[in-house]
């Protein structure tokens, strides 16, 4: 078959690496993919937000399978246009995708079917959501209703800290002026991430991991895409992945059938684990960056058997096999990120980094300048490592990391922290 991966990330080039090793792979390509993603596939200088080029591009190289990696696209309804010119791709259509384009709808088909979810309300005007936290009082959570990159979350510990979050959504500040904000109760426990594959009838459960979402060691700084991650979530036992998959991920595609549009795709819940169980924090409806550099790290099926089946309806006859090792991945980012960062800066010493045992460097944020890599984004590089604990899969990754000559860039010290002092326990 002929497959063709959307997007430019780490992500992107994990699932080039798993995809590339299919027998059922005859030609991979990859838009517009970065530098790493290049040794898997060939990359294709494509604007993947221009439908008509995406599938003109489809067309001209006999795609059989388009694989949708970021949330944009799929939002956007490239899944819906692909489909309606005849060729198959993997991930949600537009109206399902409104999961993670839209946290109001996800809250609200939360509340219909009894799904565990914080109490919420929705606001259109700032005056009337401070008036409501002035009522709940804080810790309490901000969110902006549409895409945000991962950023249009505010956990507000003061009332003035979330008032001030109410304005800066309302007003511009993460791009464009939210129209809607949700606004919902602080959950306590332990966050989780969570992975199924759907096929609009059914799901199947792929894999949990825990991301390290803030920017310093000891979860300090502000939010980012993700400094690294680590698979399995030690938290997330037989008992609990159940409890997910039941109280969960049935629910949801039971309703999103009933309502006429089956969810087609990956779903990646975003959990807290609380003293009564899974609260499901957020959707999103494709694979995790940095989780999917782990995940696919572990699994031994082939992935596009796996993917084609989602979209057939065909998952019920499915099967997922993982290595029971765990895995690990190291995030390296240009100096300054998440604020302002230089771009075109060199990085040696990867070959190096690449022999240490059990690990594999997956690229986000490259491109190749002559005989060179260099930085072309805020998350450069993802470090990631196997091994048969999460204290084996950190000495490996960071031992790769040391072997990385690149100045301008800089890493958390401290992925797997948690998990660690659990298995020390």
């Amino acid at each position: 078959m002929n497959i063709l991966i959307l997007g430019s990330g780490g992500r992107e080039h994990a699932l080039a690496w798993k995809i590339a090793a299919s027998p059922l792979t005859a030609k991979l390509y990859c838009a517009p993919g970065n530098a790493g993603i290049a040794r898997e596939a060939e990359c294709v200088a494509l604007d993947i937000a221009d439908h008509a080029a995406v599938i003109a591009f489809c067309k001209q190289a006999k795609i059989d399978f388009v694989v949708v990696g970021p949330e944009g696209p799929l939002c956007a309804g490239i899944v819906d246009d692909l489909e309606a010119a005849g060729i198959k791709a993997f991930g949600p259509t537009k109206w399902a995708a409104r999961l993670e384009g839209s946290k109001g709808f996800t809250k609200d088909l939360c509340k219909a079917n009894k799904i565990p979810t914080a109490a919420y309300e929705r606001f259109k005007g700032a005056a009337a959501a401070k008036e409501y936290v002035r009522k709940q009082g804080a810790p309490i959570v901000v969110k902006a209703d549409g895409l945000a990159a991962g950023k249009g979350v505010v956990v507000a510990s003061t009332v003035a800290e979330a008032e001030a979050a109410i304005d800066m959504m309302f007003d511009g500040g993460l791009g464009t002026p939210a129209w809607e904000i949700v606004i919902e109760d602080c959950m306590v426990g332990e966050e989780a991430s969570f992975f199924a594959l759907c096929d609009g009838d059914t799901a199947i459960q792929l894999a949990s991991a825990q991301d390290h979402k803030r920017v310093g060691d000891g979860d300090t700084g502000p939010n980012t895409g993700g400094m690294g991650a680590y698979t399995p979530a030690p938290i997330m036992t037989p008992d609990m992945n159940k409890r997910v998959m039941d109280e969960i991920i049935f629910p949801t595609v039971n309703a999103l059938k009933k309502a006429g549009a089956p969810f087609k795709g990956v779903l990646f819940a975003g959990l807290m684990i609380t003293k009564d169980g899974p609260q499901l924090i957020e959707y999103n409806v494709r694979f995790g960056d940095p989780e999917t550099q782990v995940i696919m790290l572990r699994l031994m099926s082939d992935l596009l058997p796996a993917l084609i089946a989602s979209r057939d309806s065909q998952l019920k006859n499915f099967d997922l096999r993982l290595y029971p090792d765990a895995a690990l991945t190291v995030v390296m980012a240009a100096r300054g990120y998440p604020g302002n960062y230089n771009k075109g800066t060199s990085i040696d010493g990867l070959d190096d980094a690449a022999q240490v045992e059990g690990v594999e460097i997956f690229h986000a944020g490259t491109r190749r300048d002559g005989d060179h890599i260099v930085a072309n984004g805020g998350r450069v590089l993802n470090v990631c490592a196997r091994g048969n604990s999460v204290a084996q899969a950190q000495q490996r990754a960071y031992a790769a990391v040391d072997k990385i000559k690149w100045p301008d860039g800089f890493c958390r010290r401290d992925i797997g922290w948690q998990a660690i002092a659990r298995e020390r326990k």
